[in-house]
């Protein structure tokens, strides 16, 4: 798992990159939400684009990361989950807590 931060505004945007799995991938999530929490961000968005797979401590973390951003007052959107995502998420029945977007220009409007 590789990340990459970049901003737009008051919107911070993490493009993650390999496998969101058990072990270092879902460890470099969570410590990279943390971190941005920890510097005060309230709009974040996890472009999930180049992101091959996701297991369950994967969608863990992905849901522990929304969670813990509500409790901080801050928004987490998902942008461009590729379609091995998408099912996963949906065969998970997690769909329905995210907010997910195809279009970046459009994610980052809907957080105005």
């Amino acid at each position: 798992m590789h990340i990459e931060l970049r901003k737009a505004g008051d919107v911070v945007i993490v493009d993650l990159s390999g496998k969101l799995s058990a072990g270092l991938g879902d460890q470099i999530l969570r410590e990279t939400i943390d971190e941005l929490l920890g510097e005060n961000w309230k709009k974040i968005l996890l472009n999930l684009s180049e992101v091959s797979f996701v297991d369950s401590a994967g969608l863990g973390e992905l849901v522990a990361g929304l969670r813990t951003a509500q409790r901080f007052g801050a928004r987490l959107k998902l942008l461009n989950s590729n379609e091995r995502v998408q099912s996963t998420l949906y065969m998970s029945r997690l769909l329905p807590i995210f907010e997910i977007y195809q279009d970046e220009r459009e994610a980052l409007n809907q957080f105005n």
